[in-house]
């Protein structure tokens, strides 16, 4: 089978020959060439050392020369290559304490994690599949190459990468690889936060979000998210639910746009009724004030786990707001406008959508509605210009100082009161109207 190459790799691999080095294009690169998807990252391995490959490019970064990988730079762009080597033990469960170079390609290959990232190829010798990936990628199966617990004590990330290529390319796990898992998943508590995180959210960012369940069932989230294994167990007993708090949450994941927030929102927005939950004199479960504690919950997590500022503010604003019952007129609109920005509600319109989709059938076409309803006036409160900020107000501080207040803390109060008025009545937001009542 021939695999097109672009032409800058091909180059690299065509001038390592020509010096007499092997070299291969290796990894993912081949593993969604295979699989019919766009490459992000091409990777080269060759059995030229480090220096060597210096000689060889003209331009070149020293990435990660210790470990065998020099950058070489074509025509903007950055390619690594990676000298074949060997890992020696893994001390941290993360990094290899030394690296030993070889000059056999298979060795390589045997120190990578899957199967199907352990294949390389070039134009003259075709595909070198030593382990099966080949196989697995038409069967739909993520392995370990060799032994999977040596693979995972090796690096315990690994574990979140088999659950993470499962959810992105629909891949079952095999069955040594799920035991493997369960047995060596204690080692994730190695793993810094933020490298957890980043394997997390590319699961969740994934096509197939829901396939975080796996996460659940291999006893990761009790370690790294135990909230989660809280909310797969508690029911919830009303009419507008079918599911447990958690199997809502899958559910509410596969119909929420593929977004870093709005995932990430999804996942947390229900976590505090594990806190709130209360029974009803009708004998219903109900939940009150759970967005709050929903809110107060995702801010530790997403802090613990070194999520960027910008992402928590999002998602835990998103999830203050996920239930808000919106009254059908526009006052109540801009009032959320002015509290999260026009953006942001739209975000929070598809976060309420998502929800009610994977709710019951309980009024849910009345709720589609209303959620409908909303969108509908939020684009003609933008359309009509109305106030909902407080740079759009027609008066500002400078204003009522020549209107004859005196420069103090109380400007503020007034200009915020103003706004309140504003926001219920848009037809108020005149400055001779607005300061004819500050009289």
């Amino acid at each position: 089978m021939k695999i097109a190459l672009p032409p800058e790799v091909t180059f690299i691999i065509e001038e390592l020959m020509k010096n007499g080095y092997e070299a291969y294009a290796v990894g993912g690169c081949v593993r969604d060439t295979l699989l019919g998807r766009p490459a992000d990252d091409w990777d080269v391995t060759t059995s030229a050392l480090p220096l060597e490959i210096k000689q060889i490019f003209d331009r070149t970064v020293d990435t990660g020369i210790e470990h065998g990988t020099v950058t070489v730079l074509i025509k903007k762009k950055c390619f690594e290559v990676t000298t074949y080597r060997i890992d020696g033990t893994y001390a941290d469960g993360r990094h290899p304490d030394s690296v030993t170079f070889t000059f056999d390609l298979l060795e390589d290959l045997r120190r990578r994690d899957f199967t199907i990232n352990a294949m390389a190829y070039n134009d003259f010798t075709g595909i070198i599949d030593q382990f099966g990936g080949t196989e697995d990628l038409h069967r739909g199966v993520i392995r370990c190459v060799g032994n999977a617990c040596e693979r995972f004590q090796e690096d315990a990330l690994r574990i979140l990468r088999a659950i993470r290529f499962s959810a992105q390319l629909g891949f079952e796990i095999e069955k040594k690889t799920s035991e493997a898992i369960k047995k060596i998943a204690p080692d994730l508590l190695k793993i810094s936060r933020e490298r957890i995180q980043t394997e997390l959210t590319k699961l969740l960012l994934s096509a197939h979000p829901e396939y975080f369940r796996l996460v659940y069932e291999m006893g990761i989230t009790r370690l790294i998210l135990p909230e989660f294994d809280e909310m797969m167990t508690m029911p919830q007993n009303n009419p507008w639910h079918c599911y447990s708090v958690g199997e809502h949450t899958l559910k509410m994941m596969e119909y929420i746009p593929k977004d870093k927030v709005l995932r990430w929102t999804a996942l947390l927005h229900d976590s505090g009724k594990i806190y709130t939950k209360k029974a009803g004199a009708d004998g219903s479960d109900y939940f009150p004030d759970h967005a709050l504690e929903s809110e107060k919950i995702a801010k530790k997590i997403l802090k613990d786990l070194k999520m960027d500022n910008d992402t928590i503010n999002q998602v835990t604003q998103l999830i203050h707001w996920h239930a808000y019952p919106f009254k059908g007129d526009k006052a109540s609109i801009r009032k959320v406008l002015f509290q999260i920005g026009t953006e942001l509600f739209l975000k929070l319109l598809s976060v309420m959508e998502a929800d009610t989709l994977a709710q019951s059938d309980f009024q849910k076409e009345l709720q589609l509605q209303q959620i409908h309803e909303t969108a509908k006036l939020y684009h003609e409160i933008l359309k009509d210009g109305d106030c909902i900020s407080l740079k759009m107000l027609a008066v500002n501080g400078k204003d009522l100082i020549e209107a004859g207040m005196k420069q103090s803390r109380e400007i503020g109060s007034v200009l915020n009161q103003l706004l309140e008025l504003v926001l219920e009545h848009p037809e108020y937001n005149t400055k001779e109207e607005l300061l004819k009542r500050i009289r």
